[in-house]
Order: structure tokens, then sequence, then C-alpha cells
């Protein structure tokens, strides 16, 4: 049985046991599929703990390989180019759907205030951490890092690739024997890297039903009925920038059928939905790209770590629909001048947030205060606050879906052939060598 379909059926077990734990309210289970969770963060912890070697190693190797540095200002001109405009799109698919199906207009006073009071903690956090957040220039010259050892240690990914690109192109300019040695270091760290991923794997199924399970368990049903219309209108624009968008970026500019790449590279979209984080899904993403997809390690080191950090199509949806959400359920129309805002604010809004659990919301508020809504932000943070997390982890698995989406793109606009390749069978490298040639 394919990993990908193990971890599939993690998932759907996980789901089916914490809602029959919820909703029958039986409190010992409940208590049981909690207690089970540390075994997910264990799963987390590990697959994170491999991101800083990995990026570094797969970014050092690509960069330093190219020995062109105009083909690295090209790679990274049509990343960020696509990542914009696939984020615009995600916004706008956001904007029309909510407009269509008005989810605010749907849940009554009394509701909306009691979910308010029930979250308003945790919004007021929230609001804090917001506040405390770097102004545009501070964040451009956060890219630049004193330090490269802190931004590794503190899993700061964007100044860290910065640096990384930085000295990779240094390499590639030095004397050809200097470069190849220090490029043959940082392809075993590679693989080493490769290897340490696959034994994390195999414990995946079992940690995606840890975590799926503690975290529908511990979901009140009773509050999800109450946002049903929300959660559902997100859930369906994700759906739609997921297939509608992508699908046709790798039908026209890949060349790749959808249905086929996308069960290829499931293995990465399925642990996203589960950790909720781009950054530990990061490693299984770019293992899935050089090795079911065909794309280069120069292409994939650059792109998917980049895509981790600011490809966020969609956070972007999501808070485009919430800003409806929340402009509709307090009465307060929003103009087509003041969509068109929420589409730019929102679009460089998402490019900041990071890959990490929640990120969103900390972005949302920024969205929220430029629309003029900042009246209603602790509030309006409150209300959707309950559900957050359930569509944290499908508009992560939208995100790595599309990074991997842009790794295909950008290796075929460099002349790549790209192949769909099932899994393969790890062999044993120390069988392969006790074996003579020819039998």
């Amino acid at each position: 049985m394919q990993l990908y379909t193990k971890i599939l059926i993690g998932l759907v077990l996980g789901v089916v046991c914490g809602f029959f734990a919820n909703v029958l309210g039986i409190d010992w289970l409940q208590n049981f599929f909690i207690a089970l969770e540390p075994l997910g963060t264990a799963f987390i912890r590990a697959i994170t703990m491999i991101v800083i070697p990995l990026v570094v190693a797969s970014l050092m190797v690509g960069t330093a390989s190219l020995g062109d540095l105009a083909k690295l200002g090209r790679i990274g001109g049509k990343t960020i180019a696509y990542y914009m405009c696939t984020t615009a799109v995600a916004v706008t698919i956001g904007l029309v759907i909510s407009n269509l199906v008005r989810p605010g207009g749907r849940i009554d006073e009394s509701t909306r205030d009691s979910l308010s009071a029930q979250f308003d903690e945790e919004a007021a956090g929230a609001v804090t951490l917001a506040d405390e957040a770097p102004g545009v220039v501070d964040t451009l010259l956060s890219l630049i890092p004193r330090n490269p050892v802190q931004a590794a240690a503190e899993l700061d990914l964007l100044p860290l690739i910065f640096f990384t690109i930085i000295f990779a192109a240094a390499i590639s300019v030095i004397a050809p024997n200097r470069r190849d040695a220090v490029i043959t270091f940082f392809e075993g760290v590679n693989d080493a890297c490769m290897v340490v991923i696959d034994w994390i794997m195999k414990t995946a199924p079992y940690a995606v039903f840890a975590i799926i399970a503690a975290v529908v368990s511990r979901f009140g049903m009773d509050l999800l009925q109450s946002l049903l219309i929300y959660t559902v209108t997100v859930a369906a624009g994700l759906l739609i920038h997921g297939f509608i968008t992508y699908g046709l970026a790798l039908r026209f500019l890949a060349k790749l059928n959808f249905f086929s790449f996308l069960k290829n590279v499931s293995n990465a979209p399925l642990v996203a939905f589960s950790t909720s984080s781009s950054a530990a899904t990061l490693p299984v993403t770019m293992e899935t790209a050089e090795e079911r997809v065909g794309v280069s390690k120069s292409v994939s080191s650059f792109v998917l770590p980049l895509g981790a950090t600011l490809n966020m199509d969609g956070t972007a949806l999501y808070q485009a629909v919430a800003v409806m959400f929340i402009a509709q359920i307090y009465g307060l129309p929003l103009s087509l001048a003041d969509q068109l805002i929420v589409v730019l604010t929102a679009t460089l809004a998402s490019i900041g947030a990071a890959g990490v659990p929640s990120a969103g919301i900390i972005t949302l508020i920024i969205v929220l205060n430029a629309v003029g809504l900042g009246a209603h932000v602790q509030a309006g943070i409150a209300l959707i606050l309950g559900v957050d997390r359930i569509l944290d982890m499908i508009r992560t698995a939208v995100n790595v879906t599309g990074d991997l989406t842009a790794s295909a793109v950008v290796a075929r606009s460099e002349g790549e052939k790209l192949e769909l390749r099932p899994a393969k069978k790890k062999s044993d490298p120390q069988r392969e060598e006790r074996v003579p040639a020819g039998v």
C-alpha cells in the first residue's frame, strides 16, 4: 500500500473517530484522543527538525550548481511573479464567492454576540501580536540577517534563504576545485536529509490520525453549525482555486494533467492538512517535487522554500472571505473600491505570513484595518477563531499544492522535461554494492 493511501486512511479514521466522540459526547474517548495529540506534535517537531539543513543544503547545491547568475535572477523573477498573480486570483475568488453567498447575512445578533464572547480573550491576544508586528520598511530590512545562524535557530526562513542564495552565488564563481568540494559536501547533507525524511514519513499515518482525532473531538459541533455557511464558503473557494486555478496553470503552463499530478504529489498536501504548517511540510514538498514530478534540484530548492514563506494563496482567499463575512455580519457594506483594497492588501499581507499554524489570523487584522473595520477587529476575529483551525488545515493544503504547482510551472518554463512518476521502493544501497555487475 502506497504511503499517501496510508496517510489518507489515517486522516479519514481520525475524522470519523473524533466526530463520533464529539457528537455522542463520550468524554473518556475525547480525552483519549486529546491525550494522543503529543504523538502528532512529535511528528511535526521531527519533520520541522530537518527543515533548516534541507533548505540550506538544497538551496546551496541548486544555486551554486547553476553557474549562471542570470539564470538565478530569471528563476527568481518568474517565481515571485507567479506567486503574486495566483494570490491575487485567490483573493478575487474569495470576494466573488462571498458576494454571492453572503455568509455573514445568515447569523443573527444573539449568535454573533455569543461567539464573540466565547473567543474574546484569544482574539485580544491576536490583536496584541498584530500591533507588535513590524512595519513595511522593518520587514524589508529584516530580510538581510545580521546573524544567519540566529535566523536558522528561529526558523526564520526568508532571511536564511536570502543569505544562502548570496553565499551560494558567491560559491558558483570561485575556483572550480574549491566550488566542487563545497557542493559535494552539501550534496551529502542533502542526501542524508532525504533519508531522515523517509524515516520520519513512515510514522506519518499514525501521526495524522492522532492530530486529526484530537482536533475533531475537541471541535465543538454547536460552534461548527453556527458558522457552517462561513466554513463552507471558505472551503468552496479554496477548492475552486485549487482545482481551477492550479488545474489551468498545470494544463497550459506546465503541460501536465492536474488529476495525475494531484495523485502523484498527494503526500505533501495531506501532511500540510494535518500539520497546518507550510514550513513543517517543506521537506516532504521538496522530496515530492523532485522524485514524483521530475523538477530539478536547481528549481525546487529555490521555488519551494520561497513558496513556504511567500506563497499563501489559501490564506489570502480565506482573508477575503473573512473580511466580507465580518463586514456583512455587522451590516457594513464594502464598496468596489474597498474590495479592490482587500485584493491588494490581502495579496501583500499573505506574502508576509509565516508558514506556521494560524499566522493568517495576524495578517487578517492588517486587512481589516485597511478597509476601515478597525473598530470591529477584536469582535470579528473572535467570531471566526472557533473554526480557524479546521480552515487553517484546508488552506495550508492549498498553499502547499500551489507551491508544487509553481515548481512545475517554473521548471517547464526553464525547458525542463517533467515526468509524473509513481513512488519508488527504496533500494538497499549496500545490497546494490554487493551484487556483481551484469547479475
